[in-house]
């Protein structure tokens, strides 16, 4: 037992190793692993790819790596296994395993090296694996060429454009783009199926173009390629181009190249590539495409569904993202009308090769099977093969299975697919399991020889793993337990088999060969020996032997007995062998190949025989049995269908019977009446199997098995049965937790196999589905679609469609939902909110409802109930649940940790938000201003209080003044500092400027604004929208508009535009242009006197009083062409014949052609009719002579030549005269025979009408009639007219013609006239009827020669009357009648009346007088400010033609001035008069005669009115110490301005300054040295040519700061009257108080000393007059709004405006203060008539309420000292009342107006007179003339008088200022101040200040100024016309010093079209005129006398000289007899 125990503790230790094994490994493997299991066969890490390709130059390496345990060695073999070494420069082999290819020499290049197949073979002692192939292949360089060869396409077709490729080069070469016409470049498109341009560059490289057109022939192509492994890119080295033929007529489709041969064209392409099937087909009319697919193993077909993958662009069909299934066979259908063809494609995508086998390991026992699986991917697959160790093992299957698994079947087991492109492997590793052992015969019996008798021990031992089992055999035969045969066995303890066999009393026939079998299952192991017992031979018995023929027989024949001497078979006595298949051997074995049953079933019989010669036989019986041998069949070629019947016949023409036939489908038999199967056996070897109704279930594999004793034989067909997809697996709705692998199955069935595709619904629901897009989680493998981690958004509709093209198909929907657990997309926040405000807490949980959501705070549950200012609310979305906690008001605990948890049947979230109760910080404070200049301000603050929340930032709010805090800008400035700089302002503006505070919660209040103004900066930006253009020739208007406002810095006071001829470096020349103030206008400048025709350049910049901004860019422009000013020169004409001259000339000079000159004119016309404009005759030409053609015979023609431009007509050159060439006359045109006799006949005629020379001769031929007698002529001088042929026969007839001649030849003779002599002789005249021109005052004769026998009697009828001789007219002794100084009434008819006593006659002449011409009719056509345009027309009695007019003006104080009129031209202009002046114009016509007689004078004027006023806030811009005046706001009332007279003073200062006295008007002004926060006074005079205009303003500076200061107020002040009027009216008190006497009279001495000094002027309350942005009223202060006195206006109720200083009656009234009558008294219109109270008529003080008197006056008011008047609203004032907005318009200041009192006291006044009160009687034509220019002028209208304004010329009227009218501007209310310093302009006799104010308005300023037509000398100083314009009577009409007035205007009456006076400017006088009082004051009965005594005259001078229209200087003084009156001015204050 001792040495057994080793073995014991090693199986047990075994045992524990193998269990603990087992355990770790029971997952991997189902045998226990040997202790090796770490070890493992070598797997490749990183395996070289299919394709190397490298250049010559860059070299390559190639990695192989590989893992193993231990670690593989690493060795490159070739395609035939041998190893591969290195070449050296050429390929090495690295330490590390790569495979190098060092760069080397295209000369260096070998086959065997650089483009060779290699592997890498990676080995350990487990195995061997390979790698793919490598295909290596080095390029070196080599020339090549690209070529694009031209296509001929048919028009309309599609054409494809190849770039030919040379071979051997195709692979490393790609088409990059394509070039049309060497210019634009077409690109591949990202997007191959995207495309509706005409060019597209398919996948492959060809270029598409669409619908070629005739013009596609003209462009060239050529392709772009790059190199792939260089980068190289080189162009084709040809060009492409279409070569497009017209059809002719209709063309079948054709494909391009391919004959009619079979089209099938193979394409192969990677998978996920696009690619282009192509159909290269062209037809007329242009085909029509089809693409169909090949259903796989059929010969049907399917339309190609076009989608967003597939796209069909004319016959190409497109496919991008291609998939493995997209391979097939296509069919391209080209048809159109003609025919049609088709072309096959068969495509196949090649996906890359992949493999795996599975399992990748496996540990297999002994014996048992290993089978190893191999799953491939890709496309195609050529061959699948297999390699154990490297070396092939001849398998091609996919599935490789070793049954029996042995020893040497471990190792390394490869997988190889391949095609024609690449390969690709996989390797996995079998592994023995545990220690296997086959059996082995460890110990045997021997061969041994007995005697019989004894018994006999025979052993065999065994040992093996597993244990195996030991049988025993006597030759062959199993030996069975028996009597004397025992065979027993044990296992020894270390595991071997014992096994005896026993023998009892062995005999002789025990004798034989033993044999022991050892086996298990992993094995067998034998051993056999001799037994040999002495004895006789002995044969046992042998058992007949069946054998199947064919096969081999081999017997041992059983003998005992020993010594055998021989052992024979034979047969049949034979010995054998007998035959060649016989062989015997001595050991008694019979062996007998390849049995047949004829020659070999027989008995055979063993004979044994020892040396004794004793033999023993036995026999063995051998049967040969014959198997069944089986014919094929089949079911036939066609595949068959459902429905059909099918049959086939099992033959069996070989076998033995009985036989047995039966039949299987896929392995199961078949029942006959089972599923339609029948099957019938016609005889004992032929069965038949058919089918009634073929179904999917008959499809399979048939096959019939025929078998008998001797075996079976099978044979199987395939029966195929097109069957549509049915469901094997129909997949359904599923759902699937979120993040899960999803799986859905989708299997069907069908013949052929269907193919199974998934499409996922577009949208929520079912019905468009799109296919699944290839992405990283979504896949399908056979038929199951896997989404690998599902989210919600794999959701949706999926539909699984099975297709085999056999019917419809399969299709199901399903639904895939996604099962989500709650989830929260934000984990934890911070909230934070505002405390004691409301706050909402949410959670919004997405995942599977029903969701359910607490909250916790802080970790403890919240619960609402416990607290009320909690509620939860949950509202269901779409995704999941939001949850809201609100908070009713936040406090400070609610500062924590809130949770929302969300719980759903999937599972459950959490998400926190932590909860920040804050405040908004505290508003800075303490904001200063550090430092500011034009563009920043530099601020600082002090920190709040942070509101528990770090201050994020400051935020500088800053706007202008003017905007509203909704308008700023805003500077961000960090939450730590306290100072910041503010950039990026403008300059020159006032900006308020706050700050707030900001925290996370929010903004604090702003701090308090503080208000800077920034510095101005010169403009930085460029005027804009420059335009230059032409005007005409010499005019261009430059227009432009301001730069941006933000650009400005500062106000733009105006703009230089320069400009300059283009082409010379001279300077420009600049002109300033005043800025135009409205908004958005453009400026314009119209540079004039420019050259005609030149380029200029035009620059423009602005400019503000710091300096001038940038010039912007140079615009260039031509002036209009013009017309030539100087005439063709040279100009020269030569007769050529009669009827044609030729005019030549020189072109004029270039500098004078003022453009191109286009042609030139001829203007011709005979010179007597050259000024008969319609007998002129034109002709154009080019070049530079012509000849005229078809001129008169022998005329003077008179021609000028002139030049053409676009400018039109140039001037004519002066004229040439010309005669044509004489020629031969025509023939006189009239010819009378008058017989004088018996013998003689008058011959008269008349001269020819065209004598075309100068008539030498006439010729008159007589001939006798009849006779054949000669002609003959008679020579007639050409001044005789007549002549006398004598010597006729009587009453014989002759014939009469007369030719005329020049010196050219005879003419054509007259008409022929027969004559016969007589003895009578009838009175006739021989002269003809004629027509005579006479000129003017010469003589004139007209003939009348007569003949008769006795001699006639001649009379003369003028114009029908008997003629008379007189003086001027007589008959003379011939007949004649001659007139002496023919005038223009003896034109007219003369008849000459011949009678004798046989006959009378007559003829008729008519005479035509030419004189010069009559008086023109002149009239006036328009006129403007410097021209008149007058109409001119002959007068109608003329005859003669007119040749032009003279036109005389002259200005009224001027001399004549003449201009010639063409007589062609209708109208004329005359230029370059003065503005607004009269002028006198007359004409006078002239013709070849002379000058006529002159028409008559024409008076007129031109257009324009003295300048007119502007807008105070468009004039007046103020700043704190100077103003700036923007004179381009005054209106110039049509005539230029001249200059402007500026002056200014102190408001409380009496003397004015003058401070220019020529202002240019296109210029701004600013007066400066002003003092800051200081009322002033300003007064401008406007002059142009019609005159001036007086305009004076109040201003205050700004404060230094820019603020405004408060409007000064108007304190009520005594006048010296109203104190007498208080004493007189309070008699009663003063006569018992004597005491008070004193008193009274102090302060009588008092008030009359300060009215004496003049009353001490208090302001009115105007409100921003300053016109500072920042003025404003104070509406706290009651006494201002009480100031303002505001009436409201009838249904408007509108609040006061303020900064308007509108005066009302009440103000006024309230101005003379007073505790005497109450300030808010109204007129009450039911009083009595209070003027009938009074003693005395009312005295208007001073004119009008409205109109200011002088500066100082204090108040005004309605001056009637009526008792109880001071409430009435002053009658016929026209009223502003305040909320109106008209005065922007002045011709609308007219709105309100009072009307006169009941007795209609106050006269007429014109709207532009508001409120003067007129006496009656009086006329109402009171001028006003408004306007006003700038900058200051020299002193010379400084008035003496202007120190109180007491300098009244006329001492007993009181004082009256302007009638003035106060119109408002605009709404700033500037108000202006015509001369109210003075009451009267004029102080001494002369006049001193020179019409401030021309008020004589339009046509009436010159008639109204003097008494007669022209006035007096003076006049022009004095008042020019003090009457209206359009007035009654006005003092125009001559004779009338003093009109009559006119009525007053009806109630109702328009005063905007009063006829009282129409000046216009008359509204825009100011209220601060009204505002104003004079000094001394008219009273009642009593007259003030002026200071100055030489101005004083009684009222009695005053009428004296009213009626001599002397008043003063011409002033008329108006006065009332009862003492009041008022002075009528003609400058009125405006």
């Amino acid at each position: 037992m001792a040495h057994n125990m080793p073995n014991e503790r090693l199986k047990w230790l075994m045992l524990f190793a193998a269990v603990a094994v087992f355990a770790t490994a029971i997952s991997t493997t189902n045998a226990a692993n040997p202790p090796d299991a770490d070890q493992k066969g070598p797997v490749f890490l990183k395996e070289p790819t299919n394709r190397i390709d490298f250049s010559n130059s860059t070299g390559a390496e190639i990695e192989c790596k590989s893992s193993g345990n231990p670690m593989p060695e690493i060795i490159w073999i070739r395609s035939d296994g041998t190893a591969v070494g290195d070449v050296p420069g050429l390929r090495q082999i690295s330490s590390d395993g790569k495979l190098v290819f060092p760069p080397f020499r295209a000369e260096d290049y070998r086959q065997e090296v650089h483009a060779q197949v290699y592997a890498c073979l990676a080995r350990n002692q487990f195995g061997s694996i390979i790698s793919r192939d490598v295909h290596v292949r080095a390029v070196v360089p080599q020339s090549y060429s690209v070529n694009v060869m031209d296509e001929s396409i048919l028009r309309g077709n599609s054409a494809i454009l190849k770039c030919h490729i040379p071979s051997f080069v195709a692979d490393f070469i790609v088409v990059d783009s394509w070039l049309e016409d060497e210019e634009r470049e077409i690109y591949p498109q990202e997007d191959v199926t995207v495309s509706d341009g005409k060019y597209l560059v398919l996948p492959s490289g060809e270029l598409h173009i669409r619908e070629v057109g005739p013009e596609d022939g003209y462009k060239s192509y050529q392709c772009r390629t790059k190199h792939r492994l260089t980068g190289e890119t080189r162009l084709s080295a040809t060009k492409g181009r279409l070569v497009i033929t017209e059809p002719v007529g209709s063309v079948s489709p054709q494909f391009s190249g391919n004959g009619n041969q079979e089209h099938i064209t193979l394409l192969r392409v990677p998978l996920n590539g696009s690619l282009a099937l192509m159909c290269p087909a062209q037809a007329y009319p242009v085909p029509y495409f089809r693409w169909y697919k090949f259903i796989e193993g059929t010969t049907r077909k399917q339309a190609v569904v076009l989608n967003d993958r597939v796209k069909q662009v004319s016959g190409t069909l497109i496919i991008k993202d291609a998939v493995v299934e997209d391979s097939g066979k296509y069919l391209c259908v080209v048809n159109n009308s003609v025919g049609g063809e088709s072309v096959e494609t068969v495509l196949t995508v090649t996906a890359p090769l992949s493999a795996k086998i599975d399992p990748p390991t496996q540990t297999v026992d002994f014996g048992r099977p290993a089978v190893f699986t191999c799953q491939y991917t890709g496309n195609p697959i050529k061959t699948v093969s297999w390699m154990k160790d490297g070396k092939a093992i001849g398998h091609s299957e996919p599935v490789l299975r070793i049954e029996s698994v042995k020893k040497e079947d471990k190792g390394m087991y490869q997988c190889f697919v391949r095609n024609d492109q690449e390969s690709a492997e996989a390797s996995a590793e079998l592994k023995l399991g545990g220690r296997f052992d086959p059996p082995v015969i460890r110990q045997a019996f021997q061969e041994e020889t007995m005697e019989p008798g004894p018994s006999v021990f025979l052993k065999c031992v065994a040992g093996g793993n597993p244990t195996p089992e030991i049988s025993w055999e006597l030759d062959g035969k199993k030996i069975a337990n028996n009597d004397r045969y025992q065979v027993g066995q044990y296992v020894t303890v270390n595991g071997d088999v014992v096994s005896y066999l026993n023998i009892t009393s062995v005999h002789a026939n025990d004798g034989g060969l033993y044999k022991c079998i050892a086996k298990s299952k992993v094995g067998v192991a034998e051993h056999s020996a001799k037994l040999n017992v002495y004895g006789l031979p002995y044969i046992r018995q042998m058992e007949k032997k069946a054998i199947v023929a064919g096969e081999t027989l081999m017997v041992t024949c059983p003998v005992a007995g020993y010594p055998i001497d021989s052992i024979v078979w034979e047969r049949d006595n034979r010995a054998l062998p007998i035959n060649r298949k016989q062989k015997v051997f001595p050991n008694g074995t019979l062996i007998i190949e390849n049995v047949e049953r004829n020659s070999d079933q027989a008995t055979y019989t063993c004979v044994a025989k020892n040396q004794e010669g004793y033999s023993a036989r036995g026999s063995l019986e051998v049967q040969v049995m014959v198997p069944p041998q089986m014919q094929p069949f089949d079911f036939g070629t066609e595949v068959a269908n459902t429905g059909e019947i099918a049959g086939v016949f099992c033959m069996i023409p070989k076998g033995d019977l009985p036989m047995e036939i039966r039949w299987t489908l896929n392995s199961a038999p078949i029942i006959t009446g089972e599923h339609g199967f029948s099957l019938s056996r016609l005889n004992p070897r032929t069965s038949s199997l058919s089918i009634d109704s073929l179904e999917a279930r008959h499809r399979g594999l048939y096959k019939c098995i025929a078998s008998n004793k001797a075996g079976s034989a099978e044979y199987s067909t395939e029966l195929h049965v097109n069957v549509p997809p049915r469901w094997i697996l129909e997949p359904t709705d599923k759902a699937f937790a979120q993040g899960s692998d999803a799986k859905v199955e989708c299997k069907a069935d069908g013949f052929p196999k269907p193919q199974v595709t998934w499409k996922k619904a577009v949208g929520d629901t079912p019905g468009e589905y799109k296919d699944l897009k290839k992405s990283d989680n979504i896949r399908v493998e056979e038929g199951t679609l896997h989404i690998d981690n599902i989210q919600k958004t794999n959701e949706g509709y999926y539909l699984c469609e099975a297709i085999n093209g056999i019917g419809s198909g399969l299709s199901a929907v399903i639904m895939v939902s996604v099962q989500a657990p709650p989830e929260f997309t934000e984990k934890l926040r911070n909230q934070t909110a505002r405390r004691g405000e409301p706050a909402v807490l949410q959670c919004e949980a997405k995942g599977e409802k029903p969701i359910g959501i607490l909250w916790n705070m802080n970790n403890m549950r919240l619960d609402p109930k416990n607290d009320n200012r909690y509620t939860i609310r949950e509202e269901i979305l779409s995704a999941g649940v939001m949850s809201s906690l609100s908070i009713k008001r936040t406090e400070r605990s609610d500062s924590a940790l809130f949770t929302c948890v969300a719980t759903n049947a999937f599972g459950s979230d959490d998400a926190s938000i932590n909860m920040i109760v804050q405040e908004v910080p505290e508003m800075p404070y303490a904001l200063k201003v550090l430092d500011k200049s034009g563009r920043s301000v530099q601020l600082s603050w002090a920190q709040p209080y942070d509101g528990n929340s770090p201050l994020n930032r400051y935020i500088i709010e800053f706007k202008r003044s003017r905007a509203s805090w909704s308008e700023i800008d805003r500077v961000m400035v960090p939450g730590h500092t306290t100072e910041a700089q503010v950039q990026k302002l403008s300059p020159a503006t006032t900006y308020n400027i706050r700050i707030v505070a900001e925290n996370a919660i929010g903004t604090s209040q702003s701090s308090e604004a503080v208000t800077i103004i920034t510095a101005e900066e010169a403009p930085s930006g460029k005027p804009q929208n420059i335009k230059v253009e032409p005007v005409n020739q010499t005019t261009m208007r430059v227009t432009w508009k301001p730069p941006p406002r933000s650009e400005w810095n500062g106000e733009i006071l105006g703009y230089y535009v320069g400009y300059k001829l283009s082409n010379t470096n001279s300077s420009y020349v600049f002109e300033t242009i005043n800025f135009i103030t409205e908004e958005g206008k453009e400026h314009n400048l119209e540079l004039q006197n420019l050259r005609v025709y030149t380029q200029y350049s035009v620059v423009i910049q602005a400019f503000n009083k710091i300096g001038a901004g940038p010039l912007c860019d140079e615009e260039k422009q031509f002036t209009a062409e013009g017309t030539p000013s100087q005439p063709p020169s040279d100009t020269a004409c030569t007769t050529l014949t009669s009827q044609t001259i030729r005019v030549s000339w020189v072109s004029p000079p270039l500098e004078s052609a003022n453009g191109v000159i286009k042609t030139y004119k001829v203007v011709y016309a005979s010179s007597d009719e050259w000024y008969d404009e319609t007998k002129r005759h034109y002709k154009k030409t080019a070049s530079s002579d012509t000849v005229l053609h078809g001129l008169k015979k022998y005329t003077n023609y008179t021609m000028q030549v002139l030049a053409t431009t676009a400018g039109g007509d140039g001037v004519r050159s002066v004229p040439i005269h010309c005669q044509t060439e004489p020629d031969v006359p025509e023939a006189p045109t009239d010819v009378k025979a008058l017989v004088m006799g018996n013998a003689a006949i008058l011959v008269s005629w008349r001269a020819p009408a065209q004598p075309n020379g100068i008539i030498t001769q006439y010729t008159v031929y007589s001939k006798a009639e009849g006779a054949e007698t000669e002609t003959k002529t008679q020579k007639v001088p050409h001044y005789q007219m007549s002549f006398e042929a004598t010597e006729l026969e009587k009453n014989k007839p002759y014939e009469f013609w007369v030719t005329a001649s020049t010196t050219i030849g005879e003419g054509q003779q007259s008409k022929s006239i027969v004559a016969m002599p007589s003895d009578q002789v009838p009175a006739k005249i021989a002269s003809f009827d004629d027509t005579f021109t006479a000129t003017f005052k010469e003589d004139a004769k007209m003939p009348c020669l007569a003949v008769g026998a006795p001699q006639p009697e001649i009379t003369w009828k003028i114009k029908g009357v008997e003629f008379t001789a007189n003086d001027r007219m007589r008959l003379l002794p011939d007949g004649s009648l001659l007139i002496k100084s023919v005038n223009r009434q003896d034109a007219g008819d003369y008849s000459c009346h011949a009678e004798n006593s046989i006959a009378k006659d007559s003829i008729t002449h008519k005479l035509i007088v030419l004189a010069p011409p009559q008086s023109p009719h002149v009239t006036l056509s328009a006129t403007t400010t410097d021209t008149l345009t007058v109409k001119l027309k002959p007068h109608e009695g003329d005859t003669a033609p007119l040749h032009g007019y003279t036109l005389h003006y002259k200005p009224e104080f001027g001399e004549w001035e003449t201009a010639e009129v063409s007589v062609e031209s209708q109208k004329q202009n005359i230029e370059g008069l003065l503005c607004g002046s009269r002028y006198q114009v007359y004409a006078t016509g002239f013709n070849n005669i002379g000058a006529g007689e002159a028409s008559d004078i024409l008076n007129t004027r031109t257009k324009g009115q003295k300048p007119k006023l502007p807008e105070k806030p468009r004039f007046i811009e103020v700043s704190s110490n100077s103003v700036s005046l923007h004179f381009k706001a005054w209106k110039d009332g049509g005539c230029p301005m001249s200059h402007f007279v500026v002056e200014s003073k102190k408001r409380d200062q009496i003397e004015w300054n003058q401070i220019s006295n020529n202002v240019k008007p296109d210029n701004n002004y600013v007066v400066l040295d002003l003092e800051p926060a200081t009322w002033y006074n300003l007064r401008i005079t406007a002059h142009n040519s019609a005159g001036f205009t007086v305009a004076e303003y109040d201003f205050a500076t700004l404060t230094v700061t820019g603020g405004t200061i408060a409007p000064s107020r108007d304190l009520p002040e005594l006048s010296a009257e109203d104190t007498i009027r208080i004493i007189l009216s309070n008699l009663n008190l003063v006569v018992p108080v004597v005491a008070a006497l004193l008193v009274i009279i102090i302060a009588i001495i008092v008030i009359c000393i300060l009215r004496s000094k003049g009353n001490h002027h208090k302001d009115d309350v105007v409100y921003n007059q300053t016109m500072g942005p920042g003025a404003t009223l104070d509406k706290r202060r009651p006494d201002l709004r009480d100031e303002l006195g505001y009436i409201a206006p009838p249904n408007r109720k509108l609040p006061p405006v303020p900064g308007s200083n509108y005066n009302t009656c009440d103000r006024i009234k309230r101005g003379r203060g007073g505790g005497l009558r109450s300030n808010h008294s109204t007129w009450d219109p039911r009083r009595p008539n209070l003027y009938e109270e009074l003693k005395a008529p009312p005295v208007p003080m001073h004119g009008n309420h409205y109109g200011h008197a002088h500066a100082h006056a204090g108040n005004v008011e309605c001056h009637y000292r009526h008792p109880g008047m001071e409430d009435e609203i002053c009658p016929y004032a026209t009223f502003h009342l305040l909320g109106f907005r008209e005065e922007m318009d002045p011709t609308k200041a007219m709105n309100f107006q009072t009307f006169p009192h009941q007795n209609g006291h106050a006269g007429p006044v014109g709207p532009g007179h508001a409120g003067t009160m007129l006496p009656p009687g009086h006329p109402g034509h009171v001028h006003s003339r408004s306007g006003s220019q700038s900058m200051p002028r020299a002193n010379r209208y400084q008035r003496k008088n202007s120190q109180g304004g007491q300098s009244s010329i006329y001492t007993p009227a009181p004082e009256y200022d302007d009638p003035a009218n106060c119109a408002e501007e605009d709404q700033y209310r500037r108000y202006t101040r015509v001369n109210s310093q003075g009451g009267s302009l004029y102080s001494g006799p002369g006049p001193e200040y020179d019409d401030p104010a021309n008020c004589a308005p339009e046509e009436d300023q010159y008639g109204s100024q003097y008494g007669g037509p022209y006035g007096q000398p003076y006049d022009h100083y004095g008042s020019r016309g003090s009457m209206g314009r359009r007035s009654i009577g006005s003092a125009r009409n001559p004779g009338t010093g003093s009109p009559e007035p006119p009525p007053p205007p009806p109630r109702n009456h328009d005063m905007s079209n009063s006829s009282f006076n129409d000046s216009k400017e008359s509204n825009e006088i100011s209220e601060a005129e009204c505002d104003r009082d004079h000094g001394p004051r008219g009273n009642y009965g009593a007259v003030k006398r002026s200071p100055q005594p030489k101005d004083q005259r009684t009222t009695e001078e005053m009428r004296k000289l009213i009626e001599r229209n002397e008043a003063g200087t011409k002033q008329l003084q108006l006065q009332q007899t009862n003492g009041a009156g008022f002075t009528a001015y003609d400058t009125m204050a405006v």
